[in-house]
Formats: structure tokens, C-alpha cells, sequence
């Protein structure tokens, strides 16, 4: 059988896809959820989190030796931690604007797990088209407000 992890990750993105559309033609507030601003940023929060907390569970795998068993953890806690923060502290457009900085550094701590045959080359590939749809559901969101 093969693995639901692709169609999962694009799937996943389709909030942010609708979010986007949404804010574009003005639909300020979906109803029983909120805002739609408001969902987009939580979305964009909690997946931001849960990548980073997939890279956490990638260095466990690692041997003590290899470069990435440090900086994984480290780069994991540093964008889930600024994200939640700035989540807490920026105004909606600027946290809009640093979820796409942190989907970027995501995308090319992949890059580098990548390069060091850490995660496959076909999971990288849909990283590299989830993550464009994403950061410019983002951008397309973030001009608008």
C-alpha cells in the first residue's frame, strides 16, 4: 500500500489555499470559526510547529556523530518558539509575513536533510511544491491586509 503521507501534506495545504482566496475577495470572518485571518495565522502556527517538531523527531534517528543530531533540535525549537512568540506579539500582517520566513527556513533545513540523504528525494519534492503553495497563499494573504 503505498504511504498517505503526500496526499496528507498536500491536503494540508488547502487550508491555507481557501484562507487566501477568501481574504481576497473579502470574506473577513468564516462562520462558527472566526476571522479568517484569524485561522489562517493559527493554521499557519500549528503546522509551522508540527514541521518543526517533524525535524525534532528526525534527529532522534541520527547517530551522535552526524552533524544534523545538533542543529535539528536547535533550528526546530528556535522556529517553533519565534513563531508562537511572534504570534503573541506582532500584528497580524507581520506574523502573515513571518510564517512565510519560518515555511522558508523549514523548507531549507529539508534541503539540507536533503543534500545529507536524511529524508528521500520524493518527500523532498513534495516539501518543495507544498511549501511554494503555501508561502504564496501567504504572500497573496498578506498584500491584502
Amino acid at each position: 500500500m503505498k504511504k498517505p503521507s503526500p496526499y496528507l501534506t498536500f491536503a494540508g495545504a488547502i487550508p491555507f489555499v481557501v484562507c487566501a482566496f477568501l481574504i481576497t475577495i473579502d470574506v473577513d470572518a468564516i462562520p462558527i470559526l472566526g476571522k479568517t485571518v484569524h485561522i489562517l495565522s493559527i493554521y499557519g502556527l500549528v503546522i509551522a510547529s508540527f514541521m518543526a517538531g517533524a525535524h525534532w523527531g528526525n534527529h532522534l534517528s541520527l547517530a551522535d556523530d552526524d552533524t544534523w543530531v545538533f542543529k535539528l533540535p536547535v533550528f526546530s525549537n528556535i522556529i517553533a518558539l519565534g513563531l508562537w512568540l511572534g504570534f503573541l506579539t506582532l500584528s497580524t500582517f507581520g506574523f502573515i509575513w513571518l510564517l512565510i520566513i519560518g515555511f522558508v527556513s523549514l523548507l531549507v533545513i529539508d534541503y539540507g536533510l536533503h543534500q545529507a540523504q536524511i529524508i528521500r528525494h520524493d518527500y523532498f519534492k513534495v516539501r518543495q511544491y507544498v511549501t511554494a503553495m503555501v508561502v504564496i497563499s501567504l504572500i497573496i494573504a498578506g498584500v491584502q491586509l
